[in-house]
């Protein structure tokens, strides 16, 4: 794990976290100092530094004051709020691949870390994006970094729709059904279902994850043209709050063999009968 600042040029939020780490280095000050100047924990200091928090408007006050820094801190804390996040997937990845536990929710797609390669491409090349390769180079970067020696546990729920919207076709989809089924059985991943007949919940909302990175949360909410981080301590547990009550719903971890096993075969069924439609 690195304890080095974020690249200020990828948004405001990293560029403050390069400036306290800067400004404190120009200062000659440790961490434990500046621990003491804004009454916080040494480990606070350094999740701010590494962009894994974010400064507060009373810990902006106080180094300006402290510092002699005019509104420096306090102004920059304004344009990071209004400024959108154009870098949100870069800084969303640096956690992911920090990361000790993960847990994800989707209800339409099999989530990014999981996909086999085929089912990606068939999802992008779907999207009409003008940069296939790089976008599914970039995606297999990601899946590298979580599945390493010291691989962060991942906490995945899914509905069953997921497992029975063919994407790519019967032989990319099997293919990806099979991968989940071998996925679900390694020791530091745990996937459950959330089946059809749990009726109406917040299964049928949109995907999220929740990232543990040195003792923070970092909450993370996706959208078909982008994503919002969620770094704020009350919204990330909220999140994680709405991941255990999808949970709540989902089947016992010992059913998801089976739930795969029936949207395999029911896969295979639908392309042998279509297989012997007649043309009309």
């Amino acid at each position: 794990m690195t304890n080095e600042p974020p690249d200020p040029m990828t948004s405001m939020w990293a560029w403050i976290a390069y400036q306290l780490r800067y400004q404190r280095i120009e200062r000659s000050l440790t961490g434990d100092a500046v621990a003491k100047l804004l009454n916080c924990s040494r480990a606070t200091i350094s999740r701010l530094e590494t962009g894994e928090a974010r400064l507060q408007d009373k810990q902006a006050a106080k180094l300006d004051k402290e510092w002699r820094l005019g509104p420096f801190f306090t102004v920059a804390l304004w344009y990071a709020r209004l400024a959108p996040d154009p870098q949100w997937l870069a800084t969303y990845t640096q956690f992911e691949a920090r990361a000790s536990l993960i847990q994800m929710f989707d209800g339409q797609l099999v989530p990014v870390l999981l996909q086999t390669p085929d089912y990606a491409r068939a999802l992008v090349e779907a999207g009409r994006n003008d940069d296939v390769e790089r976008i599914l180079a970039a995606r297999s970067a990601r899946q590298e970094a979580i599945f390493r020696p010291d691989s962060p546990e991942i906490w995945v729920l899914l509905t069953e729709n997921v497992l029975t919207w063919p994407v790519g076709g019967t032989d990319i989809m099997l293919a990806q059904l099979a991968y989940l089924r071998e996925l679900s059985e390694q020791p530091n991943i745990v996937l459950r279902i959330v089946p059809r007949t749990s009726g109406a919940s917040e299964a049928l909302d949109g995907p999220f994850k929740i990232i543990n990175v040195r003792n923070a949360e970092v909450g993370y909410i996706e959208a078909a043209t982008g994503g919002r981080l969620v770094m704020d301590v009350n919204g990330a547990r909220d999140l994680r709050s709405r991941f255990d009550r999808i949970g709540a719903k989902a089947l016992p971890v010992d059913f998801t063999p089976e739930m795969i096993q029936r949207a395999t075969e029911a896969l295979s069924e639908q392309a042998s009968v279509a297989e012997v439609q007649p043309i009309r």
